[in-house]
């Protein structure tokens, strides 16, 4: 049976990959922080914990001995490193923690893994923050773009990934990286501004809250699934040949979009109900990213299989019934 090894576990997208993981008949370790409290944590994992397959492990990216002691215990076949400050206006009030976690963390467990378990495959969870405000001629970013990030996050993240591609080529360690684009799903913390979105528009639909507040509506992503992602995590991990690959939609939808999918399907019109409050614009701010998704889709056979607007929709199926004190098992 094969081991693997989660940081992030408790996330969105550590929940699912674990589920996955799972499903293909893995055994699945992860990490916890002690104060780890975010909402829907633990609820993110009953499902996998009835399976008798998953351990969960206190530690943290920024105790590189307590990682090390895991791993040593453990002896795990693929390691995700899929843990960190991962909300980008957040970075920039916190940016000595979001670089410690980000950028140090990733180094910590790198080393943990060449010293303890050096066979194993290595994942490390790399954003398209990175590209910042690089786009090609055609509209796209992809591997071979130019790293210009705009945010902490960012910043943190470009150093995680050449560490990694460090790593790689100095210690003949079979680690990539996953240049992954917006993701989401029902599972994504409210404060990011999909679950903002679809909570407030399901709140008002409800009666329980009268307006949505925004910063830059105009701000474009390429939004994909969290479930569909963390099947590429996997096949990333598991090619033959060590490499990097960027994971997208190819499409790229505004806020202003994305709140207009939503307050219709809801039966209602954004107009009467979001407005801008300056207080959530960045100090520095990212207007368009659209990854090419090529070479991942020519060299594994990966393709996205949700639409956008079939996304929201779930999202907002999720919180109506959240909102009304419902069971939801997405």
């Amino acid at each position: 049976m094969k081991k693997a090894f989660i940081t992030g576990i408790n996330g969105q997208d550590g929940s699912y990959l674990t589920e996955y993981l799972l499903d293909l008949g893995y055994e699945v370790h992860g990490i916890v922080r002690r104060n780890s409290t975010a909402e829907n944590q633990s609820a993110r994992l009953d499902k996998a914990f009835k399976s008798g397959r998953l351990h969960t492990h206190y530690g943290d990216l920024l105790d590189q001995g307590s990682i090390e002691r895991l791993l040593e215990e453990i002896q795990p076949d693929e390691i995700y490193n899929i843990a960190a400050q991962s909300h980008v206006r957040v970075s920039f009030d916190v940016p000595q923690f979001t670089v410690q976690t980000n950028a140090l963390g990733v180094l910590n467990i790198l080393e943990a893994y060449r010293r303890t378990c050096p066979k194993a495959k290595f994942y490390q969870a790399s954003s398209s923050e990175m590209f910042g405000l690089t786009v090609e001629d055609d509209g796209f970013q992809r591997e071979t773009s130019i790293m210009n990030p705009v945010s902490p996050y960012g910043c943190s993240k470009v150093f995680g990934y050449n560490i990694v591609r460090h790593y790689r080529r100095a210690h003949k360690l079979h680690a990539v990286n996953g240049i992954l684009f917006n993701h989401e799903s029902p599972r994504r913390g409210s404060t990011f501004v999909t679950n903002k979105v679809v909570k407030a528009a399901c709140s008002i639909k409800l009666g329980l809250q009268d307006k949505l507040e925004l910063g830059n509506m105009d701000s474009y992503r390429d939004w994909g699934h969290s479930k569909d992602y963390v099947k590429a995590m996997h096949m990333i991990l598991n090619h033959d040949t060590p490499d990097d690959f960027v994971v997208s939609t190819m499409e790229t939808h505004s806020v202003r979009e994305m709140c207009e999918v939503v307050f219709k399907y809801l039966d209602l019109d954004y107009k009467d109900y979001v407005v801008q409050n300056p207080k959530f614009l960045r100090p520095e701010e990212l207007p368009y990213l659209k990854g090419d998704s090529t070479k991942i889709r020519k060299t594994l056979g990966w393709e996205p299989t949700y639409t956008f607007e079939e996304m929201m929709h779930e999202m907002c199926d999720h919180w109506l019934d959240v909102l009304q004190g419902k069971p939801s098992h997405r």
